[in-house]
């Protein structure tokens, strides 16, 4: 949510996410940052701001996979997030990752 809103730099995020993963996420951000810079709503400038996680639920679906959702709210509205963690060689990795 913080790559989202601007205020953390995706690489930061990058040994963590698969690469597919990493691209949607940067896509996505990039069409954030685009249309806050041509609209002036005051809503849009808070979107994905001051998130806070409400509730989050995980189950094991394989051995070294775990699948999690969770309810974030920020300053203008709540969402859903879902995520696909796997392990391999040691490291926990998102495979999946949705934003509603």
């Amino acid at each position: 949510m913080e790559v989202l809103a601007g205020i953390r730099p995706i690489h930061q995020l990058a040994r963590r996410l698969d690469p597919r993963c990493l691209a949607v996420l940067q896509h996505r951000s990039a069409l954030i940052r685009r249309e806050q810079a041509r609209s002036a709503s005051p809503s849009l400038a808070r979107l994905h701001r001051n998130s806070i996680v409400r509730s989050v639920r995980a189950c094991e679906v394989a051995p070294g996979i775990y699948e999690a959702s969770a309810v974030v709210v920020d300053d203008v509205r709540a969402r859903a997030v879902a995520v696909r963690l796997e392990r391999s060689k040691q490291v926990w990795r998102v495979t999946e990752f949705m934003v509603g």
